[in-house]
């Protein structure tokens, strides 16, 4: 299958599904309003109003970006949270309601006030859901710091130790704009580090609204005695690689693109392009064997790719250090659940042989600006070499 084929019948199997979980919030949601059609089509209208109003967004952004695309995107956005909520509660309800035809468990009471019942949980349902989306965006406000302490059994020049800082995932664009970078820029810098490294998604998709909202200035105020080093994530090239890369690298961001620099003679740092770099049109990204074959091996070698599949491949090539993102640990419960499945470590640190690995929960995040399994962070790392 071609990659534009393949890319195409992907988002076709999301956006329906969208519309399947759309339809069944708005199937369910008729038990509010029983004769009252007038309500009944308001509630259907309004539900088909918050679904469309992400897609919508989007696709008016990149003709006629303005105020009005704004508004969209942040409904939409929001909505994304509270569909999932709504829609996890209501199959629990229609679960209960099955089983309880088979094991008749209810109490007796629960038949006797059916409106009342109805009521009630309608309230529980929509406090639930309010309580989780409102929890979860305040959560997107506080990253904390990750300290780790990791030890190479490598000599690194004349360095003892270097202090990397690092975070994935920023997600830059409409949703996540420069209050937000600017408090990460704030935050980076106080940490005073040697080296800054972000294994990918800078950018959410379209670069337009990050350069109209400033990022640029702020991410030139990153400061970092090596500098700040970054690659490729799925989102940039989702929303084109060529100007992603443009972008980022006239702000002050090197990017590494399958293959490793030696930084003062002392470490390298490798990145690789990500993964799904294919499914856009381009070629195959390097083997890691490929990248790292003139690397100089009884130096630290630092990796930097974005999706954390196959992370034997870091250890049988003599890496030290691998940073990954990419999986925002699920972002939203319950599917961190589905993460750990996917991903041999979803999030947190991981040692196989000598490698050291870390898999970010990400600092910003993609689709509903809401957080309710983990909290963003940054990594705060002090890698101490064998010096003697």
């Amino acid at each position: 299958m071609k990659s534009s084929v393949r890319f195409a019948f992907f988002f076709s199997v999301v956006l329906l599904l969208y519309g399947l979980v759309n339809y069944y919030i708005i199937r369910n949601g008729m038990f509010l309003f029983s004769a009252n059609h007038a309500a009944k089509w308001a509630w259907t209208l309004s539900i088909i109003f918050f679904a469309a109003s992400f897609p919508a967004g989007r696709w008016i952004e990149k003709v006629y970006p303005g105020r009005f695309s704004t508004v969209l995107i942040w409904i939409g956005a929001f909505w994304l949270g509270i569909m999932i909520y709504l829609f996890l509660q209501l199959l629990l309800i229609d679960l209960v309601v099955i089983f309880n035809k088979i094991f008749h468990f209810l109490p007796s009471w629960f038949y006797q006030h059916p409106a009342r019942i109805r009521n009630l949980i309608a309230l529980i349902v929509a406090s639930a859901t309010i309580i989780f989306v409102a929890g979860g965006f305040i959560n997107t406000w506080f990253p904390k710091v990750k300290t780790l302490n990791l030890t190479i059994d490598k000599k690194a020049g004349k360095l003892k130790t270097l202090h990397v800082v690092a975070f994935s995932d920023m997600h830059l664009g409409t949703l996540i704009g420069k209050n937000k970078l600017f408090r990460l820029v704030s935050k980076v810098n106080s940490l005073d580090p040697d080296i800054i490294l972000v294994p990918g998604d800078i950018i959410d998709e379209d670069v337009g609204p990050v350069a109209r909202g400033g990022a640029g200035l702020l991410l030139q105020q990153f400061k970092a005695r090596y500098g700040t080093y970054a690659v490729t994530g799925n989102h940039e090239y989702i929303g084109g690689v060529d100007v992603a890369r443009t972008f980022l690298t006239q702000n002050g961001v090197t990017l590494i693109s399958d293959t490793a620099l030696l930084i003062d003679d002392s470490f390298y740092v490798a990145g690789r392009e990500d993964r799904s770099m294919s499914w856009f049109g381009k070629k195959r990204r390097k083997s890691l064997e490929v990248i790292v074959e003139d690397v100089q091996k009884e130096l630290p070698l630092i990796l930097l790719d974005h999706q954390p599949f196959y992370l034997e491949q870091a250890r049988q090539n003599s890496v030290d250090l691998q940073l990954s993102g990419h999986t925002h640990h699920g972002q939203l419960w319950p599917f961190n659940g589905i993460t750990r499945i996917i991903y041999e470590r979803s999030r947190g640190y991981l040692k196989m042989g000598n490698t050291h690995y870390y898999v970010s929960c990400g600092v910003g995040g993609w689709g509903p600006p809401i957080r309710t399994v983990s909290r963003p962070e940054i990594l705060n790392i002090y890698l101490h070499f064998n010096h003697t």
